[in-house]
């Protein structure tokens, strides 16, 4: 059957980039975007640290500490990390469900770039010398006009809820594609990890966002609009933003730990050689960590008055939570246990998340004892817990599946002498930098600080932490130096390139092909790939006949209407509501024509398709 009525649409250089909806495009797009995010962020960091490396230091203002110490936190999760994870999502879920693209791809399109200027948006603040100084959690009074009168705050409101937006959109895309778009066979209980923590993520996502975009929302009428939410002398609620934040804030700690949990499941296998331990078990206990996720806001608040049975009984669900992810780690290593493990770069990465992790889930264990953390609270080992968890435990993750993927999505493998000297210097600069921060914290130093008095038995510590800190930015820029290394060779990873691949993306060539499968394979069973190698298949076996591909059509409305977006932005910021409106009427007007134009896609006949076949 002919398609020819279907005129193809494509596009070449940056014009390719703007209006693609390609899944792994984006999905570089979101690595690329992430990766210059954590860049800033960890310079942010680094300039931190510098500051704290003496007494009485005068690097930097008091004032200029407090902007990096809010852009450092603000920038790192919502613009560093979360878009590395929703790139790795993008490049690999669809692929390892045996899907063509994900369900929504324009809504996937408008995502990413609202996600984008909403994290540029934020960071302008730095050129435009309003600077958001109210802390990354911005609690109110501190973010309110009586103590933030300038704009530094509207960016921080106004950035996150723009690119808000885009997560939100990310998750109910990839909750609708997995459970609508699975290949033949691919069963809930055939998926591989990676894939169940984007099903739990996303799930999380979609319940916790909400809360979030409420509060924005609601600071920004207080401060744009002269509204009363969290204005005590006019009957509102300063407590109000703090239950809002953490119950959207905790369960946004596990939207970014669960994808790392998936990503080390993953990685373990293939260089164990060995299935899963426990594969039922290990999705059980991630879709508890994700239940039990939203039961636990409080015990950010210990401190604040809620009573003795309210803290007790965030306290005991707060140490429930160590049960399932104490599956997760017993699981791992009984993975491991037998295999015949290669030690690559992805697999370094991944057994160092284990003990790290454990170590950042102890101090969550001692910080989760009401009584123990009125004396912890505010201290840095705060500092030193959280970091364990998400920079030893997220980053450490990421840095394997980026390292572990990186052949899938570009066509070539990173270098391994390279990648073990990012994982060598990352992981002992961490451990320098916020294992010594705990006992700063039990010492007594307290956490936002931007100095301190000498002979408070602070110096050596922050001195210690300082040197690691810059170790880990080595670290960095030995990954830096490989990307750039390896994306001068030419394209020449198989489908295969670690010979252990076990799931389905393996299958295919690498980079996948726009149209990922010639053909829909069948699933016969967990680790479909693998079970196909060892009854001595090559390829997988195809569900249905060769045939026509439709493919959805490139947009440039998505970047239109996150320009938009980022117009109105900037018009609410600086109370220029002429501007905002005319960013607003961008928007709304490219959301009519795409309701309007109708647009079927195309089709990519047989005759295209350069290898007939799954293998294609």
């Amino acid at each position: 059957m002919a398609h020819g009525s279907h005129a193809v649409k494509r596009y070449k250089g940056i014009l390719d980039w703007l209006t693609t909806v390609d899944h792994k495009k984006i999905g570089i797009l979101y690595l690329l975007a992430g990766g210059f995010f954590f860049l800033i962020g960890g310079l942010e960091a680094i300039l931190i640290r510098i500051q704290l490396w003496k007494p009485m230091n005068d690097f930097v203002s008091p004032d200029t500490f407090n902007e990096l110490i809010t852009m450092h936190g603000t920038t790192m999760i919502f613009l560093g990390v979360m878009p590395v994870i929703f790139g790795l999502m993008n490049c690999i879920v669809p692929l390892q469900i045996g899907a063509r693209d994900v369900a929504f791809p324009f809504v996937n399109a408008l995502g990413f770039w609202t996600f984008f200027f909403g994290g540029l948006l934020l960071n302008i603040s730095w050129l435009t010398g309003h600077v958001p100084d109210a802390g990354w959690t911005s609690y109110v009074p501190l973010a309110s006009t009586t103590f933030s009168n300038g704009p530094g705050v509207d960016y921080y409101v106004l950035g996150l809820q723009i690119s808000g937006i885009g997560s939100l959109l990310g998750g109910i895309n990839f909750l609708v594609t997995i459970i609508n778009m699975r290949a033949p066979g691919m069963s809930f209980m055939r998926m591989p990890m990676f894939t169940w923590a984007t099903f739990v993520t996303s799930l999380l996502i979609l319940l916790a966002f909400p809360a979030l975009t409420v509060g924005l929302v609601a600071l920004m009428f207080d401060r744009l609009f002269g509204g009363n939410f969290f204005d005590p002398s006019a009957g509102g609620n300063i407590m109000l933003w703090e239950h809002i934040f953490w119950i959207f804030g905790h369960p946004e700690v596990y939207i970014l730990i669960l994808p790392a949990f998936g990503i080390i499941s993953e990685v373990v296998t293939t260089f164990s050689r060995k299935r899963l331990f426990g594969y039922s078990s290990m999705v059980f206990a991630t879709v508890l960590i994700g239940f039990l996720g939203f039961m636990v806001w409080a015990h950010h608040m210990f401190t604040s008055g809620l009573g003795p049975v309210a803290n007790a009984l965030f306290s005991i669900a707060t140490m429930l939570i160590a049960v399932p992810t104490g599956i997760k780690v017993f699981n791992w290593l009984f993975t491991m246990w037998g295999g015949s493990i290669k030690f690559t770069s992805p697999m370094l990465f991944a057994i160092g998340f284990i003990p790290t992790f454990v170590m950042g889930g102890v101090t969550g264990v001692m910080l989760a004892a009401a009584p123990a953390d009125y004396q912890y609270h505010d201290s840095y080992f705060v500092v030193g817990h959280f970091h364990y968890t998400i920079v030893g435990g997220l980053v450490s993750g990421l840095f394997a599946g980026v390292h572990y993927w990186w052949p899938k999505i570009f066509g070539r493998k990173l270098n391994e002498t390279l990648g073990k000297l990012t994982f060598w210097f990352f992981i002992i600069g961490f451990h320098l930098t916020f294992f010594v921060q705990h006992f700063l914290g039990l010492t007594g130093m307290q956490r936002r600080i931007y100095t301190y008095l000498d002979g408070m038995g602070f110096n050596e510590m922050n001195l210690i932490s300082t040197i690691g800190a810059i170790t880990m930015g080595v670290g960095v820029i030995f990954f830096l130096i490989n990307v750039i290394v390896t994306s001068a060779k030419p394209r020449t990873a198989t489908n295969d390139p670690w010979e252990d691949g076990r799931t389905l993306e393996w299958a295919i060539s690498s980079p996948a092909p726009e149209y990922n499968f010639a053909q829909l394979p069948l699933i016969r069973g967990y680790d479909c790939y693998w079970k196909e190698k060892m009854e001595g298949n090559r390829e997988m076996q195809p569900a249905e006949p060769l045939g026509p591909i439709h493919m959805p059509s490139p947009s440039i409305l998505p970047f239109i209407m996150s320009v938009g977006l980022f117009i109105a932005g900037f018009g609410f910021i600086y109370h220029q509501h002429i501007v905002a409106a005319a960013g607003l009427a961008v928007t709304l007007i490219c959301m009519m024509l795409r309701s309007v134009i109708e647009d079927h896609g195309y089709h990519i006949e047989p005759e295209e398709i350069q290898a007939k076949g799954v293998k294609a």
